[in-house]
């Protein structure tokens, strides 16, 4: 009888310039059974992104060399991967630059362990699930409201010209592009977007629909004020906030 082989470890890249914060995360990780690289600083991080190509990458935003956000655009527009930035901040400011810059989430610290493995094992679920978002819709190309979404190429145009979104962003743009018109609850969008069912907070989904507004336009996407969202079927001129 032949033995199948054992399903190949997912990679995860964890930048961490805190030596123990940096031990602790990588040694929990390894005890859920993925495969951990390391990296202490900006450079660093980059060469181990080239080297490795990890699945996701656990990105510290204060790091010696150059910080999380200049090596998440370097690795981004190297081969674009899910990434998980750590930081201390709380501004929302901040939240948003790292999200143009290709983040996918933000974990503040003092963070959980729990909550680490949570948004990691999320985030790569996500990824497996962007194929299912594209299926529903076809995987034909969707005109809307001035937008053109290629599900099966997973690139968008405005007014036919090119415009790059991160992966979150993109599927949250085809979430909705799945159902033009219908609004979509937060609620909903954390459970399919980001695979968090039942989250409590709506900060991650607001965050994400105003870095998408800021690549594709305000008018496309409304917003129903204590609902969600919705992608407009047509020009748009109705509530942006």
């Amino acid at each position: 009888m032949t033995t199948a082989p054992a399903p190949e470890r997912r990679r995860v890249l964890v930048v961490e310039d805190d030596r123990v914060i940096n031990q602790a995360v990588a040694d929990r990780l390894e005890v859920e059974g993925y495969a951990v690289v390391r990296a202490w600083d900006g450079p660093g991080a980059v060469a181990a992104h080239a080297e490795h190509t990890p699945d996701l990458v656990v990105l510290d935003v204060m790091l010696p060399g150059y910080d999380g956000h200049e090596v998440c655009r370097r690795i981004q527009a190297d081969r674009p991967v899910p990434v998980l930035m750590l930081t201390a901040r709380t501004d929302e400011s901040d939240f948003l630059v790292g999200l143009g810059v290709g983040a996918d989430d933000y974990l503040t610290k003092p963070f959980r362990m729990r909550e680490l493995v949570a948004r990691v094992a999320a985030l790569l679920r996500r990824v497996e699930r962007a194929a299912e978002l594209a299926a529903a819709t076809g995987r034909q190309p969707v005109d809307l409201a001035g937008l053109r979404v290629d599900p099966a190429a997973r690139r968008v145009w405005r007014d036919g010209e090119e415009v790059r979104l991160t992966p979150t962003e993109f599927d949250l743009l085809l979430c909705l592009a799945a159902e033009p018109g219908t609004v979509i609850t937060r609620d909903r969008l954390m459970a399919e977007v980001w695979g968090w069912p039942g989250a409590s907070s709506t900060r991650t989904v607001d965050s994400h629909v105003k870095g998408l507004r800021a690549k594709v336009g305000a008018d496309p996407v409304r917003t129903v004020h204590g609902v969600g969202y919705a992608l407009e079927t047509g020009p748009a001129s109705g509530d942006s906030a």
